[in-house]
């Protein structure tokens, strides 16, 4: 999905994380989709789709430009290739293609309507610069959107404190693994260092209580696939994490408290080219 050298995508793209990705895409996907709505994404438009995984994002960008359009995704797992094409064949969508390469090395014959992107520029080593090569794939009047997170504002009130510690550990594991947490609201300043002008910005976030455990699960999830790192890179043991018991052990706490969590802040920035 990110093109970095140094860590890597730290997330992986092994099967459990690829679902987890699935899952997660089914409570964050509306947050896109009006993002791109916002953003100008319509009927007709040719889409490049930066860094898409396994194409949830695609797949979006697809039904808004619909079948007179194109959508082009670009990443450089294969794994996650193999899957987005499959996903694709399996919806019988005509109107998306996936290559594999490196981000920085992207080239097409011809220019994009727009580029979009989820949970991509976090990873880069330097945004601003992955944002110039993008510039210059979309033709002049073209729209550049992203969507990245903010950590900073994850909490439960009244404290669930097995979910706020854990949301601390995974927080702690993107940052040593140098995954910048705080990308999303960093987008306004980084489309400015990357030549672009000022972005129009949008904020949104997912809340519930004890009877929503997709909302749990949106980070306790990110914890499973992480626990091997948060141990090798001395955030906390197994002992502490539990894996195991974790989304049990926090909706009993939201449920006793009654709590409610406040995800990431999912943030979308867009501009014209």
């Amino acid at each position: 999905m990110p093109d970095r050298v140094a860590s890597a995508y730290v997330l992986g793209h092994s099967e459990r994380e690829l679902e987890r990705l699935r899952l997660q895409a089914q409570l964050i996907d509306p947050i896109t989709r009006q993002f791109l709505i916002e953003a100008g994404i319509a009927p007709g438009m040719r889409v490049l789709d930066v860094g898409c995984g396994a194409g949830d994002v695609a797949f979006l960008a697809a039904d808004l430009v619909g079948p007179t359009g194109q959508v082009v995704g670009v990443d450089r797992s294969a794994v996650a290739m193999a899957t987005a094409r499959t996903r694709a064949e399996v919806r019988s969508l005509a109107n998306v293609t996936f290559h594999e390469c490196e981000l920085s090395a992207m080239a097409f014959d011809q220019p994009f309507d727009a580029a979009i992107g989820r949970y991509v520029l976090c990873f880069q080593p330097d945004p601003a610069a992955l944002l110039r090569v993008i510039a210059n794939l979309v033709r002049p009047g073209g729209s550049i959107l992203f969507h990245e997170p903010d950590r900073e504002q994850m909490r439960s009130f009244p404290p669930a404190s097995t979910y706020d510690r854990a949301c601390q550990w995974v927080g702690e594991t993107y940052r040593r693994a140098g995954v910048d947490v705080r990308m999303g609201i960093k987008l306004y300043s980084t489309f400015l260092a990357a030549g672009l002008l000022a972005p129009t910005m949008r904020l949104h976030a997912v809340i519930g209580g004890a009877n929503a455990l997709d909302v749990v699960h949106l980070d306790a999830d990110q914890a499973v696939v992480l626990a091997a790192d948060m141990e090798r890179l001395g955030v906390a043991t197994a002992g502490e994490l539990g894996i195991e018991t974790l989304v049990e052990r926090i909706t009993q706490e939201m449920a006793a408290n009654r709590s409610v969590i406040i995800g990431r802040a999912e943030i979308g920035a867009w501009t014209r080219v």
